[in-house]
Order: structure tokens, then sequence, then C-alpha cells
């Protein structure tokens, strides 16, 4: 039956029709616009947990790792751990999006650098997430193919699953996202890991991987492709743009409180960190029990270890919890992508008079566009890790511009645009022109881009100071103090649920002094040895060490964990 067993078949529709129904069921949650673009800011911290979970982790992921240690070993591994560095900032980033209460990206730079750049940031997210939709669709097809024996195409698979996610998504937005990461992130768990007792009892033992394959295979660093020197400039890279993806403003800022929104992004994305370490163990074990695999083909890996591999049934358990993957994340895409056009293309430049419901409709048309511009790419790219590259480099050309803004008063419209201009033309010309790798372009774009955008913003007009006053004035008031804002007149985008606004006290003085108490590191750094107090910082600290040690461990644990029988 199409490459499957009946059992798996079976295994397959039971999870299609429990999705289906629980996309009907989100949609009675649906209200307006702020419901379905950001769930009402109502998210504790486990579906704020499963909501980063879920939407980081897609169907590419598992297929691009394994992909990579087939063929260069363990070190495949960085092509998701990119972030691992990343991740004990996003503890102090997370209350930043949830403080400027924004509903997209593009809020911040309107806000921050005006409609021009707001504008263009734009233009960027959306390309970025049709690339990243058809990143994850082709990355599902070259799995599915593979689990298959070919008996399902590529491109059917692409078709079948964008049907799938479009039809719950399109009714229960955003909340439909979140409520179904929290189910498939059970499933992505179980799919990283339950192939690994298998590729070992089928080998032997790890003791016969070691002795078989080379020694560069369970080193963390390859002799070609994963390098040293790839690895540094990624993770850098990966700082800078990690920043500014577009959906962000909702998996850092959706929760009630801004500890839900730290704990959510910070701790979501260490579970898929620590996902990742089995789809690197899968794809090694994969070079010594399939090693017929050449080139492109070994993207097929995965795949193809999950069908030779797993029993009857528990194929098709595999086969939902990819294609789970895919449509909930193509989903929360989906929708952070229409709030995009609609919040900062259709409300502003075409009908700045549009009721919240014609927004909700219009976002769910704009949906559909963003859908087939996915496809298009699904269909347009020659790997899944030439996709992936690409994406990492077009949000970084906006990445400067995000940290200069919240720790540096003087940037402006100018160096933004300065900086992003200068980037994007090494990053082609470097590119058509000399053939250079991503590490070589990211080595000569990161600091010509930091250049441009200090150098210009000196020289240059600051922004209005109206506007840098309201901007930080939203950075210096925590969720709950939202009093405040209204006193002060300055417009709060979506303030949305907040456990905070029953605990605090109502007079002015006991506001001031929790205030005083909650500053953001990250606003205050270049100003931080005459700011600084422990009162003032401790969970900005606290947290972000936990979080550091949290990532070495991690780390520490693969690297013991790939010793095992050596």
């Amino acid at each position: 039956m199409l490459g499957l067993h009946w059992l798996d078949w079976i295994v397959l529709g039971l999870y299609f029709l429990f999705t289906l129904c629980l996309g009907m069921w989100t949609m009675s949650k649906i209200k307006n616009s702020g419901d379905f673009f950001m769930g009402g800011r109502r998210f504790g911290k486990i579906l704020m947990i499963a909501q980063a979970f879920g939407v980081g982790t897609h169907t590419d992921q598992p297929v691009t790792v394994s992909g990579a240690a087939y063929q260069s070993g363990l070190a495949g591994i960085w092509y998701q751990w990119i972030f691992m560095f990343s991740t004990p900032f996003f503890w102090i980033i997370a209350p930043v999006y949830r403080r400027l209460r924004y509903i997209t990206m593009a809020d911040f730079f309107q806000e921050r650098y005006g409609s021009g750049i707001s504008f263009l940031y734009t233009l960027i997210a959306l390309l970025y997430f049709c690339m990243n939709m058809g990143v994850m669709l082709k990355g599902t097809g070259v799995t599915v193919e593979g689990l298959t024996g070919g008996a399902l195409s590529e491109e059917v698979v692409i078709i079948v699953s964008t049907i799938l996610f479009i039809s719950y998504g399109l009714a229960g937005g955003i909340v439909a996202a979140v409520y179904t990461d929290l189910v498939q992130g059970i499933l992505i768990l179980v799919l990283s890991f339950m192939l690994l007792p298998f590729a070992i009892n089928m080998a032997g033992g790890m003791s016969v991987f070691h002795s078989e394959l080379p020694e560069y295979m369970f080193s963390l660093v390859a002799p070609n492709e994963v390098t040293w020197f790839f690895i540094v400039m990624a993770v850098i890279n990966g700082l800078v743009m990690v920043v500014v993806l577009p959906h962000h403003m909702a998996i850092g800022g959706s929760g009630k409180t801004e500890i839900s929104c730290r704990t959510g992004w910070t701790y979501g994305n260490f579970l898929k960190r620590f996902a990742t370490a089995g789809w690197a163990f899968i794809g090694v074990f994969a070079a010594f029990l399939f090693p017929e695999l050449i080139g492109e083909h070994r993207e097929m890996a995965f795949g193809i270890a999950a069908k030779e591999l797993l029993p009857v049934g528990l194929v098709g358990l595999m086969l939902a919890a990819m294609i789970a993957a895919v449509m909930s994340t193509c989903d929360a895409f989906m929708v952070h992508a229409s709030a995009l056009f609609t919040q900062n293309i259709y409300r502003p430049y075409v009908k700045p008079s549009a009721t919240d419901r014609e927004l909700l409709v219009v976002g769910r048309w704009a949906s559909l566009g963003i859908v087939a511009g996915g496809i298009m790419f699904a269909y347009s790219f020659p790997s899944v890790v030439h996709g992936i590259k690409e994406g990492w480099k077009i949000t970084a050309y906006m990445g400067i511009a995000f940290w200069a803004g919240i720790m540096w008063k003087r940037a402006n419209r100018w160096g933004t645009l300065a900086s992003v201009v200068s980037m994007a033309f090494i990053g082609i010309y470097t590119q058509n022109q000399l053939d250079w790798g991503f590490a070589q372009q990211a080595a000569l774009y990161l600091p010509v881009g930091f250049t441009a955008m200090i150098v210009v913003s000196a020289f240059t007009k600051m922004e209005p100071e109206n506007k840098l006053h309201a901007f930080y004035t939203l950075l210096d008031t925590p969720v709950g103090e939202e009093q405040r804002l209204r006193d002060a007149g300055i417009e709060i985008k979506l303030e949305g649920a907040s456990d905070a606004n029953e605990a605090t006290p109502n007079t002015q003085q006991s506001r001031v002094q929790h205030s005083t108490q909650d500053r953001l590191i990250i606003v205050d750094l270049l100003s931080l040895p005459s700011k600084f107090s422990w009162k003032a910082y401790r969970t900005d600290i606290l947290g972000f060490l936990a979080a550091a040690a949290i990532g070495a461990l991690t780390i520490l644990a693969v690297y013991l964990l790939s010793r095992i029988g050596a």
C-alpha cells in the first residue's frame, strides 16, 4: 500500500483526523485578529515551551542534520546547534518582545526606525517565510519518499502536507499551531530517539560502529564541510540573525507573563538541542548500515533508516511525527506571515480604516499567498541544506539593526540601510562572482555590516526624540504595569492577558519600585557600569547562567555518548 503496511496507514489516518478536529475546536477560540496572530498573549509556561519547541522543530532539520552526519560525522549536528550558544540569550531577549507589546517583528522596525525600514524588513521576512516553508516541505517530501521506498514521491507529499496544514491553520490561527505543537512535540522526541536502539542492535553494538567507521565520524568537528571555521562563523551569524526571525515576536512574546516568555523560548529550544543529538547519531549509524547513499542522496538517510529499522506500526508513527512537525510549523509560519502582511502592508498602505474583522479575513487570504510561495521554493531548491543556508544569510542582514536598536539610542534608519545594503551586496557578489561558501561570506559581511551601522549612524541625524522616548519607555515598563503607559499616552498595540495585573500594586510608588527591580540588562548594556545593581538584573543574570550551564552540559553529554564503545 504505497510502500507502507496497512497498520501504518491506520496510525497515520488517526493522527490526521485528530489534528483536523483540533483545528476545528480551536476555531471557537478565535474572536479577533489578536487571537489569530498572538493567541491573545494568554499562553502559560507549558504552551510557551511547546510553541518554541514545536515551531522551531520541523522535518527539514532531521533531514539536514542526519544527511550531514551521514557524510561528515557527528559534526553535522552543528547545522542545528549553531543556535546552542544563542539559546542562553533567549532568556534575556524574550522580555524585550513581551514588553514592546508589538504584534509583528516589523512593528519593531516601524517604531524604532520608521516606515521605510519596516517595509524593507517585511519584504525580507515574507521572503524568509516562503523560503523556510519551501525548505520544510522539501525536507518532508525527501524523508517520506525514502520512508516509503519511493512509492510516495516528494512532489505528492508536498501537496498533501500543504492541504493538511492549511485546513486547520486557517481556522485556528496561532492557537491551533500552539496546541498542535504540544502534541507533536511529544512525537518529535519519540521520532528523534526511537531509531537508535534498532540501529545499534542491527549493527551488533556501538563498538562495531567505532571499529568500522573513520574516527572523525564521532567528532564534533569534521575535516571538511563542518570545520572549526564553519562552526565559529555559523554560531556568530546565528546569534546576529536569530533575534529578527519574523516568528520570534510571537514565540518570545505571546505568554501571559515575562517569566512564561523567558521559560518557553529558552527551554523549548533546549528540548530541540537535545532532540538534535538523536538526528546526528542516526546519520552516523546510517553511514555504516546503509553506505550506498551518495551526494545529495544523503538527505534520504533519515527516511531510509526509518523504513529499514522500524517494525510495522512504528513506521506509521514515524511518518505521523514527520508530517506533524511540518504541519505545525508551516501553520505557525503561515499565520505569522499573514500578520506581517495585514499589520505592516495592508493596513498602513492599502486600507488604514480596515476593521478588525476585515483584517482577520485579509490575514487568512494572505496566508494562502504565502503558502503558494513556499511551494514554489520547495520545488526550486536543489537541496534542503542549500535552502537553510540562504535563510541564515538574508535574516542576518537585519539582525544588526535589532541589536543596535535595543542597546544604542544613536542607531538610526540610515545606519540600518547602509548595514543591510552592504551586507546584501557582499553576500550576493561573493556567492555569484567568487563562489565563496557561507562561512567565508559571513566572515566578511558581518564586520562590514556592524561598521556601516556604527559609522553611518554616528554621522547622521538621530531618530525623533518622541519615538525613542516611547520605544524605551515600553522596554522599561514590566508586563502588568500598562497603566503607566496609558498615563504617558504611549500606544499599546496588543496588551493581552497578564497574570501580573493581579499581583502588581496600584500605587505609583510601588510601581516605580517594581520597575527599578526589573530592568533588562540587554537594554542597559552600554551604560551598565553606572546602572548596575544585583537586584535590578538578578533575573537576567541567574537565568542566563543557568541556561549557559545547561548548554555546556548538553554538549558534554553528546561528547560522552559518542565515546561509548570506542
